[in-house]
Formats: structure tokens, sequence, C-alpha cells
């Protein structure tokens, strides 16, 4: 008998081991099921922040793009105003260069107001960023120049610019006016 209480008390405490080891198994995937659901949420949480600021990058971004090229715009209309105004200010300084050209039996006072308003009318262009260009003995280029005459000679070279009858004017890179040209010796 003593045997089999010794066995039965045993098997308790076997049990009671058991038990115990299952309750601290329990209690340990409680845990790992929290620590578990605990990294889900932070992943989770983690990535919805990377995807605000994905968001956020992405609208600075496009306001960025949007700053840039309003402010090329703005630029752009700037340009195309003085091109416009100085188009209609133009044939008041082809006539001046006329004038400036013709001044022979001219009194001295009125050559010097001519040559004085031709003068300031120059440097308002200069101001506005307007270029004159052409001149004889420049290369034809038919993107700056409207050849209207063409005449062959010995004193030029091919392709070369033998008279101007009006100067071409350009603001930067934009051409205002084409120069009107005869051209030597071209086919």
């Amino acid at each position: 008998m003593a045997d089999e209480k010794t066995k039965e008390t045993a098997e308790a405490a076997e049990e009671a081991v058991e038990e115990k080891v299952d309750k601290e198994e329990k209690k340990a995937d409680k845990k790992k099921t929290k620590k578990s659901k605990s990294a889900e949420k932070i992943e989770q949480l983690e990535k919805e922040l990377a995807e605000e600021k994905d968001k956020r990058m992405r609208l600075a971004a496009e306001y960025d793009n949007y700053r840039k090229r309003t402010s090329s715009e703005k630029l752009g209309i700037y340009d195309d105003a003085t091109a416009k105004a100085v188009e209609e200010l133009l044939p008041v300084a082809d006539s001046l260069t006329m004038a400036t050209q013709n001044l022979e039996d001219v009194p001295e006072e009125f050559k010097k107001g001519i040559e004085l308003v031709a003068t300031q009318l120059k440097n308002s262009l200069e101001k506005l960023k307007v270029e004159a260009f052409c001149e004889v003995g420049d290369d034809f280029d038919p993107n700056l120049h409207n050849a209207v005459a063409k005449i062959e000679s010995e004193d030029f070279e091919e392709n070369k610019i033998s008279a101007v009858f009006q100067k071409g004017y350009k603001l930067g890179d934009k051409i205002i006016r084409h120069a009107m040209v005869q051209v030597a010796n071209c086919d």
C-alpha cells in the first residue's frame, strides 16, 4: 500500500508539475501573442507613416514644380509683353535711323537733337535687353534674316549680307523682327 500511495503521490506531483508547465506555456503563448499583435500593430503604423511621408514628399515636389512653372510663365509673359511693346516702337527707331543718315543739309542744332533722341531710344532698348542685329558682311542666316534681294558681287563672299534694308531686333533668344537684307552670291 505504501508503494501505491507513493506511486499516487508521484503521479499527483507529476500532474501538478505538468499543469504548472502547461500554465507557464499558456502564459508564454499569451505573451507571444500579445507581442506579435503589438509587433503587427507597430508594423502597420510604420507602414502608414511611410505612406503619409511619401504623400507629403510628393505634394511638396508637385508644389515646387508648380512654383517653378508659374515663375517661368511669368517671365515668358513679361518677355512677350516687352517684345510686343518694342515691336510697336520699331518704326520710330527706323525713322530715327533714316533721319540720322540723312542729316547733311540740316542745321547743327537739329542734327544734335535728332542724334540725342536716337541715342535715348537706343539706350531705352538696351535697358529692356533688346538688341539690334545684322550688319553688312555678316553671314546670312534664314532664322534671323529675311532675304528680299540677291546680287552677284565680287566684293562679297558667298551667302554674305551685302545690304541691310531694315535692322533686326531680338529679346534674348526671341526674335522680335527679322532683319530685311540683300544677300550676295547665293543660289
